[in-house]
């Protein structure tokens, strides 16, 4: 199902939807750094504290506003007519890689409760590999959608 009216802003929510999807890399790039400082901090001291605060901020802030504007875009892209081949394989990966980074997004969620409430069990290694993570997915993504 596609909505015709929605072709002459086309361009607008493509733009939108890159936009929303730089913001949330952003953040995606910049919260697992910030758990691999975090660990080096002793809980419960004004550091690890200021660590939770930035944390939350990035979070709430930043990084759940664009993954939620990122989707809304990407609807109304997927809604307006010619703009999805459903049978190429491109769009395929690229929803794969989209639900994959959705879940990574609720990992980190997690991840966070967990420093909030002094209770992280992961070593700082752990960390600096799922900080890889986003840029993993955001290389897929860009391919997928611009080599088709």
């Amino acid at each position: 199902m596609t909505i015709a009216a929605f072709t002459p802003w086309f361009r607008w929510f493509l733009a939108f939807h890159i936009i929303s999807f730089t913001a949330w890399m952003a953040g995606m790039f910049y919260l697992p750094r910030l758990f691999v400082y975090h660990c080096q901090t002793i809980p419960g001291t004004a550091e690890s504290e200021r660590f939770k605060v930035m944390e939350a901020k990035l979070m709430r802030i930043i990084i759940n506003p664009a993954m939620i504007s990122t989707f809304l875009f990407g609807i109304l892209l997927i809604l307006t007519p010619g703009t999805v081949n459903w049978h190429a394989p491109w769009w395929w990966t690229k929803l794969t890689a989209l639900f994959v980074m959705t879940g990574f997004h609720g990992a980190m969620s997690r991840w966070r409760k967990d420093f909030l409430n002094d209770r992280n069990t992961r070593p700082e290694k752990f960390y600096r590999i799922a900080n890889e993570v986003p840029t993993i997915l955001f290389i897929i993504i860009v391919l997928a959608v611009v080599v088709r």
